[in-house]
């Protein structure tokens, strides 16, 4: 029975001739079209690679607070730290400067002494001019004693000759010397007087050998030393010092600006201003506008604008450059707007003024989007209202690019 099974089996296996070979046309089939679908790919690859208008992209960058607050400007203009109120001190006199009480940063008072000159001759003057008065004193009070006398014989000689005991030319004679003496007095009045106005002359000269601070401030030039001749106006060949030094009212100090003439129209005066200066550009200072100097300067073609400090601060210093932003009408508006402003390059902005143009870039293609304009800060633009940050701006050839047009980035 086993056998039997056995060879049903066998009856039932599948003989093979061996391993199936294809044809060679069959086997350069399946090669052929692979190859062909990664050319078309590669093609189709390098046609979208290269179509549309080559550009770069930008990326718009959030602010912080302080330019967010400066985008609400409507102009900006840069200038000096200037001082209205200081002096180069000088002496009355010329004279030798034997003392010196002043060093560059010192604070002084007004009147405080800060500089004596040699007094020794102007003293020697001022004794002798004191000596003169004496002498004229004497002189009148001598006078003064002469001309009594004639009076009484004056009066005695009047006297005699109503008794017929004189001649009338004695009379004359006493009457002349009495008025005689009487001119010689009142010219001797005159005399102390001048004399007088000599010795106060020399008092003064005295005074003027301390020089004092004009008024309260720092010192900021020490002009002078020790030893050396100071005088009112120049004169020894370049030797002799025509100041001692420079005070500065620090009370004083506000900011003066060029504008463009073309622009004066967005000032005005008491207009908000927030001021940066150059060594500190992170340290916003409030500011206004105190006034425009009523005339041009011809050859840069530009007004000078006063702006007044709203909090003095000791940071501050005279001739410090410093860059200001006029704010516009409603600065608490332009601020609120103004919190989700960014910054683009320059190069990413059509437009000037208060609008302007942007590409923002949407996969392959471009969308034209109109902005608002803020300050510009050096090579970017400020942009307070139709973006936010992290868009993608195009930025490229913009006469070649339109709403919709497709683009092809550029790294």
């Amino acid at each position: 029975m086993m056998d039997d099974n056995s060879a049903l089996l066998g009856r039932l296996r599948i003989e093979r001739g061996g391993d199936f070979q294809p044809a060679p046309k069959a086997r350069i089939w399946p090669l052929a079209l692979a190859a062909a679908a990664v050319a078309l790919g590669l093609v189709a690859w390098f046609a979208l690679r290269t179509s549309g208008v080559p550009v770069h992209v930008a990326v718009a960058r959030a602010v912080n607070a302080t330019a967010a607050a400066q985008a609400g400007s409507v102009l900006d203009a840069s200038g000096y730290v200037v001082a209205r109120r200081q002096a180069t001190v000088a002496s009355k006199i010329t004279a030798k400067m034997i003392e010196l009480d002043i060093e560059e940063g010192d604070h002084v008072r007004a009147g405080q002494m800060i500089a004596r000159l040699d007094d020794t001759n102007i003293r020697a003057a001022l004794a002798e001019a004191a000596a003169r008065l004496d002498f004229a004193k004497a002189s009148l009070a001598e006078t003064q004693v002469n001309l009594t006398n004639a009076q009484r014989d004056y009066d005695r000689q009047k006297s005699l000759l109503k008794g017929h005991f004189v001649s009338q030319a004695a009379v004359d004679n006493a009457q002349t010397t009495l008025d005689a003496l009487r001119a010689q007095l009142a010219t001797q009045r005159s005399n102390v007087a001048v004399v007088a106005r000599g010795l106060d002359v020399a008092q003064r000269n005295l005074d003027d050998t301390i020089v004092r601070a004009p008024f309260a401030g720092v010192v900021t030039v020490k002009a002078a030393q020790p030893g050396e001749m100071v005088s009112p106006i120049s004169a020894g060949g370049g030797f002799t010092r025509t100041g001692i030094g420079t005070i500065v009212d620090m009370d004083s100090l506000e900011f003066q600006v060029d504008v463009n003439e073309n622009f004066i129209n967005r000032v005005r005066p008491a207009q908000a201003v927030t001021a940066k200066l150059n060594a500190y550009p992170d340290w916003p200072i409030a500011a206004h506008v105190i006034a425009m100097i009523p005339t041009a300067d011809r050859s840069k073609g530009t007004v000078m604008v006063r702006i007044g400090i709203d909090e003095k601060d000791p940071r501050i210093l005279p001739e410090m450059g410093v860059r200001v932003s006029f704010l516009g009408e409603q600065p608490g508006a332009d601020a609120a707007a103004a919190t989700s402003a960014v910054r683009l390059p320059a190069a990413a902005v059509q437009g000037a003024g208060s609008a302007g143009t942007v590409f923002v870039v949407h996969d392959d293609t471009v969308e034209r989007r109109a902005v608002r304009l803020g300050a510009p800060s050096g090579a970017d633009v400020t942009v307070i209202a139709g973006l936010t940050a992290g868009t993608r701006v195009a930025v490229g050839d913009f006469s070649a690019l339109k709403d919709g047009a497709k683009i092809r980035i550029e790294p």
